[in-house]
Protein backbone atom coordinates (compact mmCIF):
# COMPACT_ATOMS: atom_id res chain seq x y z
CA UNK A 1 0.00 0.00 0.00
CA UNK A 2 0.90 3.44 -0.96
CA UNK A 3 1.67 6.25 1.72
CA UNK A 4 1.58 9.71 1.38
CA UNK A 5 5.12 9.33 2.78
CA UNK A 6 5.97 6.78 -0.12
CA UNK A 7 4.98 9.65 -2.57
CA UNK A 8 7.07 12.38 -0.76
CA UNK A 9 10.17 10.09 -0.33
CA UNK A 10 9.93 8.90 -3.84
CA UNK A 11 9.35 12.79 -5.50
CA UNK A 12 12.07 13.78 -3.11
CA UNK A 13 14.80 11.49 -4.54
CA UNK A 14 14.14 11.88 -7.96
CA UNK A 15 14.29 15.76 -7.72
CA UNK A 16 17.94 15.09 -5.69
CA UNK A 17 18.58 13.28 -9.08
CA UNK A 18 17.17 15.57 -11.55
CA UNK A 19 19.29 18.39 -9.61
CA UNK A 20 22.25 16.00 -9.66
CA UNK A 21 22.37 15.47 -13.32
CA UNK A 22 21.37 19.15 -13.79
CA UNK A 23 24.48 20.16 -12.00
CA UNK A 24 26.96 17.78 -13.77
CA UNK A 25 25.80 19.05 -17.24
CA UNK A 26 26.40 22.29 -16.06
CA UNK A 27 30.21 21.79 -14.79
CA UNK A 28 30.74 19.82 -18.45
CA UNK A 29 29.75 22.35 -20.05
CA UNK A 30 31.73 25.17 -18.39
CA UNK A 31 34.74 22.57 -19.31
CA UNK A 32 33.93 22.92 -22.98
CA UNK A 33 33.30 26.92 -23.10
CA UNK A 34 36.76 26.77 -21.04
CA UNK A 35 39.21 25.19 -23.93
CA UNK A 36 40.74 22.27 -22.38
CA UNK A 37 42.63 21.87 -26.04
CA UNK A 38 45.64 24.06 -26.87
CA UNK A 39 46.02 27.37 -25.90
CA UNK A 40 46.75 30.15 -28.21
CA UNK A 41 50.67 31.85 -27.21
CA UNK A 42 49.93 34.92 -24.95
CA UNK A 43 52.58 36.49 -27.17
CA UNK A 44 52.09 36.92 -30.82
CA UNK A 45 53.66 39.69 -33.62
CA UNK A 46 52.03 39.39 -37.00
CA UNK A 47 51.78 42.44 -40.15
CA UNK A 48 52.85 42.01 -43.71
CA UNK A 49 56.10 42.33 -45.26
CA UNK A 50 56.08 44.08 -48.55
CA UNK A 51 58.76 45.67 -50.83
CA UNK A 52 57.70 48.80 -52.84
CA UNK A 53 54.35 48.25 -52.19
CA UNK A 54 54.50 44.37 -53.19
CA UNK A 55 54.03 41.28 -51.35
CA UNK A 56 57.33 39.17 -49.82
CA UNK A 57 57.73 35.65 -49.81
CA UNK A 58 60.15 34.34 -47.75
CA UNK A 59 61.24 33.95 -43.66
CA UNK A 60 60.10 36.41 -40.90
CA UNK A 61 62.69 35.69 -37.70
CA UNK A 62 62.40 38.23 -34.58
CA UNK A 63 66.31 37.75 -32.79
CA UNK A 64 66.60 39.09 -29.04
CA UNK A 65 67.31 37.98 -25.26
CA UNK A 66 69.22 35.20 -26.20
CA UNK A 67 65.45 33.73 -28.17
CA UNK A 68 64.86 33.22 -31.83
CA UNK A 69 61.49 32.53 -33.03
CA UNK A 70 60.21 32.74 -36.71
CA UNK A 71 57.86 32.46 -39.65
CA UNK A 72 56.83 32.36 -43.14
CA UNK A 73 55.06 34.51 -45.01
CA UNK A 74 51.31 33.86 -46.76
CA UNK A 75 51.35 34.77 -50.50
CA UNK A 76 50.16 37.83 -49.77
CA UNK A 77 53.00 38.47 -47.41
CA UNK A 78 51.19 38.18 -44.40
CA UNK A 79 52.91 36.51 -41.07
CA UNK A 80 52.70 35.63 -37.16
CA UNK A 81 55.54 34.83 -34.97
CA UNK A 82 54.03 32.90 -32.21
CA UNK A 83 56.04 33.46 -28.98
CA UNK A 84 58.66 36.36 -30.06
CA UNK A 85 61.41 36.83 -27.75
CA UNK A 86 59.87 40.03 -25.42
CA UNK A 87 61.91 43.27 -25.35
CA UNK A 88 63.84 44.73 -28.36
CA UNK A 89 64.42 42.62 -31.36
CA UNK A 90 66.46 42.64 -34.45
CA UNK A 91 64.12 41.39 -37.45
CA UNK A 92 65.17 39.87 -40.05
CA UNK A 93 63.56 38.85 -43.43
CA UNK A 94 65.01 36.08 -45.23
CA UNK A 95 64.19 34.06 -48.71
CA UNK A 96 62.65 31.17 -49.34
CA UNK A 97 64.84 27.96 -50.51
CA UNK A 98 64.89 28.40 -54.23
CA UNK A 99 63.58 32.25 -54.13
CA UNK A 100 66.23 34.80 -56.15
CA UNK A 101 67.17 37.28 -53.60
CA UNK A 102 66.53 41.04 -55.21
CA UNK A 103 69.98 41.64 -55.90
CA UNK A 104 71.86 38.45 -55.24
CA UNK A 105 71.82 34.52 -56.67
CA UNK A 106 68.94 31.67 -56.61
CA UNK A 107 69.23 30.29 -53.04
CA UNK A 108 69.47 26.54 -53.24
CA UNK A 109 67.08 23.29 -52.61
CA UNK A 110 63.90 25.15 -54.40
CA UNK A 111 60.76 23.55 -52.95
CA UNK A 112 57.89 22.79 -56.33
CA UNK A 113 55.75 25.38 -56.68
CA UNK A 114 52.43 23.83 -58.26
CA UNK A 115 49.62 25.92 -60.24
CA UNK A 116 52.05 28.71 -61.07
CA UNK A 117 50.66 30.78 -57.89
CA UNK A 118 52.24 33.85 -57.31
CA UNK A 119 54.25 33.62 -54.25
CA UNK A 120 55.18 37.40 -53.68
CA UNK A 121 58.75 39.00 -54.33
CA UNK A 122 61.69 38.05 -52.63
CA UNK A 123 63.85 40.11 -49.76
CA UNK A 124 66.75 42.07 -50.72
CA UNK A 125 69.99 40.65 -49.18
CA UNK A 126 70.56 43.08 -46.39
CA UNK A 127 67.46 42.35 -44.26
CA UNK A 128 68.59 38.62 -44.74
CA UNK A 129 71.61 38.84 -42.27
CA UNK A 130 71.33 40.29 -38.44
CA UNK A 131 74.40 41.48 -38.83
CA UNK A 132 73.49 44.01 -41.84
CA UNK A 133 69.62 44.23 -41.27
CA UNK A 134 68.18 47.87 -40.16
CA UNK A 135 64.96 46.10 -38.96
CA UNK A 136 64.42 46.21 -35.17
CA UNK A 137 61.23 46.03 -32.90
CA UNK A 138 60.42 46.19 -29.56
CA UNK A 139 57.84 43.15 -28.71
CA UNK A 140 55.13 43.94 -25.51
CA UNK A 141 53.64 41.35 -23.69
CA UNK A 142 50.32 40.27 -25.85
CA UNK A 143 49.45 40.86 -29.35
CA UNK A 144 50.45 43.14 -31.68
CA UNK A 145 50.73 43.94 -35.27
CA UNK A 146 54.31 44.82 -36.54
CA UNK A 147 54.02 45.92 -40.65
CA UNK A 148 57.88 45.26 -42.01
CA UNK A 149 57.89 47.91 -45.48
CA UNK A 150 61.12 46.85 -46.81
CA UNK A 151 63.13 49.32 -50.06
CA UNK A 152 65.69 48.17 -52.63
CA UNK A 153 67.66 51.16 -51.34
Amino acid sequence: MLTAWTFRGLRRCLSLRVAGTASLFVVASLFGVSGCGPKEAANQVSGKVTLNGEPVHGRVKFIGAGKEAEAPTTPDGSYKIIDPPVGSCKVVVQPMPGAVQSGGPAVKDAPAVSGGAKLGVSPPAKYGDPASSTLTYEVKAGKQTYDIPLSAN
